[in-house]
């Protein structure tokens, strides 16, 4: 007698926008990932940071714009199995925007680590935007005060953990340093 093998639903792009829209949820290689609403720290570390880059990018005047969570990132023209909500997203590539959100890999990516979903953003987020073509991502966690960032290109791949104590070079820009002791945390 044989046993049937227990089958894990693969959801697609379709079933990620069919959610209600008070659903916050990713998409990651097919499975849904749900998020509990964010901390108060949580959301003055994102306004914060959406306060400094956008105004780096409005003195500069170029093509790249950023955008807070909620903004839904397709990773991967091609594939309808991971659609991702980063908490920062850089995007300099017009092309890449649409009605939805943005449909290829953002320049630069940042996620605030929550206590429920940690290994989700040092591993499996990590791992995914390393594979799309993300230049730059910056984990950052509130706990224990700290930065990673990890700088994607292939020839100049680098990773370097920084505190709150510091001020952090952005590496996809020449003239762009976010001063995380300017948080008073």
């Amino acid at each position: 007698m044989s046993e049937a093998l227990a089958r894990t639903n693969i959801y697609t792009e379709e079933d990620y926008y069919n959610l209600p829209e008070d659903v916050r949820a990713e998409l990651i290689d097919g499975q849904i990932y749900y998020m509990a609403a964010p901390s108060r720290i949580h959301q003055e570390i994102l306004s914060f940071l959406h306060l400094e880059i956008g105004n780096y990018l409005h003195s500069k005047k170029g093509p790249c714009k950023v955008y807070p969570a909620p903004f839904a990132v397709k990773l991967f023209e091609d594939d309808d199995r991971n659609v991702v909500e980063p908490d920062i997203s850089v995007i300099c590539d017009p092309n890449k925007l649409t009605d939805r959100g943005c449909t290829g890999a953002p320049d630069w990516i940042m996620e605030i680590v929550s206590p429920s979903n940690s290994s989700h953003d040092y591993i499996r987020k990590l791992n995914l935007y390393a594979d799309a073509g993300v230049r730059e991502y910056w984990i950052v966690n509130p706990m224990n005060q700290s930065v990673w960032v990890y700088f994607l290109e292939q020839d100049k791949f680098n990773a370097a953990a920084y505190t709150f104590q510091e001020k952090i070079k952005v590496n996809i820009y020449d003239d762009l340093w976010i001063d995380f002791t300017e948080l008073r945390m």
